[in-house]
């Protein structure tokens, strides 16, 4: 069970694991330095008849044998984990690098229990297969084969035996391994779709109270919970079946070396203290190829959390489709042109954009709207550079955009989306998200110009008042204004609000509309409404329909158009 992969992975720390291997080497060759002490002191003392007194030259090295020994699976051990946390921390930050660099168009069709899942416990599952499986693999061949080397120059009978029994282990691991293999894919997979699940109930647990599903989620839960009992415990069965098998074998296999040794030492043919000698190899000798079994079903479940980590880091990035890289200069003002941009999802079997061109000036406000699917947030999500176009270009003060760095283009954009975020913590962290070096005053100020400040103050700890995942404990007018408050803080010049008053009501409609008032004074702003109250001021307004340019003008001139725009107004509530 070697995945190639992992393997790769191995190699960032490949001394650690060649001394962990070299730890457990050592450690089999003081076994065998052991066993020889061991036999020549019992042969004294048995046989020869000496006292304890005449022991004690071979007692006290065995004693320091045993020591050294304990000591150097000890640092075997300790090497090994050291591997594996910096294999599992590399790869854990790269998993969520790529995450990150996917953005949320991937997260999006994901189940978010399952990548959580496979970020934590999927990476941790990896602990076994390169601190136990990997370095056991390879002292499984090389201990045996220094026994061997110690075994033949005394007795070729038991080297033989020795020799054409060992292959037997590993014979049947592997045929049983082939079982176990989806046994444990399975188990792996039924863990990640409960844990997706129970992630997607506690999110829409309001939802399932309000349509009394809860109880019946609950039991859906029950079923998947003993789905995943049932194929951990027929993975137990198999690791437990494969155990008897390596230990039966190992245990007559030794037999066989104590049988014909204690016949020929019974016939005199063979010295006792070499006779016991190689009865205390013989365990020795298969001790790493019945450790390696033990360890085989913990390195399965590391296979099969590394099938999903890299599906994961295997899918590609937004392609990047011009090379080199251009900067942009510190002029704060843009000019950005969409030139014949298609884009469609599912590998091009859901077109959104059908070849869409406009553009947006310095210092305007455009309005894009139409109907939902009409391609809006697409064209966002373009902007953001969240994807890349499949055709045409995007282009920013002349150059492509695909030529501009991402982190540079991003710090120049303020995104007021329709549901913001917020992590656990403070309200003054959560707004800080805008700029992190931000001090407290900075905060306050960019609060006052949302519109934010008076009620920040009215709760309980202020600016510290803990806000809790997703911004639990805000209403969402406040959660809009707090959104707002970070794109003051973030002063950029270009402004994205992506349906920034959708669900408000008409008090905190207004109060958030008077923020971004403010917000858009100075900046290009590139405004997606479904709401057309909130577009009427906007310099120029761009009706998409069905993924294409359907009209393009200002509020009075596509109300007399009587276009797809007069139509939008219309099922609003007036063509005012």
């Amino acid at each position: 069970m070697m995945d190639k992969r992992l393997m790769r992975e191995a190699g960032a720390v490949r001394s650690f694991l060649a001394l962990s291997v070299g730890l457990g080497l050592g450690t089999g060759l003081l076994a065998i330095l052991q066993a020889s002490y061991l036999a020549r002191v019992v042969n004294r003392v048995s046989l020869e008849g000496q006292s304890l007194s005449g022991v004690w030259p071979w007692l006290y090295p065995l004693l320091g044998v045993i020591i050294f020994r304990a000591g150097l699976t000890w640092m075997g051990e300790v090497v090994a984990h050291r591997a594996a946390a910096q294999i599992k921390h590399a790869l854990r930050q790269r998993l969520l690098a790529h995450l990150l660099a996917l953005g949320p168009v991937y997260a999006g069709g994901e189940r978010t229990g399952e990548l959580v899942n496979a970020l934590v416990e999927g990476i941790e599952a990896l602990d076994a297969y390169f601190t136990r499986y990997l370095p056991q693999l390879a002292l499984a061949a090389l201990v045996p084969l220094a026994v061997l080397g110690f075994v033949f120059p005394l007795d070729t009978i038991s080297g033989l035996i020795l020799l054409f029994t060992a292959p037997l282990i590993p014979l049947f691991m592997f045929l049983i391994g082939r079982w176990a293999e989806s046994l444990s894919q399975r188990q792996w997979e039924t863990l990640s779709r409960m844990s997706a699940h129970f992630l997607d109930v506690l999110q829409g647990l309001t939802t399932l109270k309000i349509f009394g599903r809860s109880k019946s989620q609950a039991e859906v839960i029950g079923q998947i919970s003993s789905r995943f009992r049932e194929t951990t415990l027929g993975v137990l069965r198999v690791a437990f079946l494969s155990a008897l098998v390596l230990e039966f074998l190992a245990t007559i296999s030794t037999a066989l070396v104590a049988v014909t040794v204690g016949l020929r030492l019974v016939y005199a043919h063979i010295p006792f203290e070499q006779a016991f000698f190689l009865l205390l190899l013989a365990p020795e000798f298969y001790l790493p190829l019945r450790l390696l079994g033990s360890h085989f079903h913990a390195g399965l479940m590391g296979v099969s959390a590394a099938g999903r980590i890299f599906a994961i880091l295997e899918t590609p990035l937004p392609e990047r489709k011009l090379q080199g890289e251009c900067h942009l200069s510190h002029d704060p003002s843009f000019q950005i042109a969409f030139e014949d941009v298609h884009y469609a999802f599912e590998d091009g079997a859901r077109p959104a954009l059908q070849g869409i061109s406009f553009e947006l000036h310095s210092g305007e406000r455009v309005a894009l709207v139409g109907p939902s699917g009409a391609g809006k947030s697409t064209a966002a999500h373009l902007l953001l550079q969240f994807m890349a176009p499949d055709r045409g270009r995007i282009t920013v003060n002349g150059i492509p955009l695909d030529r501009i760095p991402v982190e540079e283009w991003r710090r120049h954009i303020a995104l007021v989306p329709q549901k913001p975020y917020f992590f656990y913590g403070t309200v003054a962290e959560n707004i800080r998200l805008g700029r992190p070096g931000a001090a407290l005053e900075e905060v306050a100020a960019a609060a006052e110009q949302a519109g934010a400040h008076q009620f920040i103050l009215d709760l309980p700890q202020g600016y510290d008042t803990q806000v809790g995942e997703g911004g639990i404990r805000l209403s969402g007018g406040q959660a809009q204004r707090l959104a707002v408050a970070r794109a003051f803080l973030k002063n950029a010049p270009l402004l994205i609000l992506d349906e920034a008053t959708a669900g408000l009501d008409p008090v905190n409609e207004r109060l958030v509309l008077e923020a971004l008032e403010r917000l858009m004074q100075g900046r290009t702003a590139l405004i997606i409404a479904h709401r057309l109250n909130t577009v009427h001021r906007a310099d120029r307004i761009i009706v998409l329909e069905r993924g294409r340019v359907a009209e393009t003008g200002r509020h009075k001139e596509l109300i007399e158009q009587q276009g797809v725009y007069h139509r939008l107004i219309a099922a609003f509530g007036g063509a005012g």
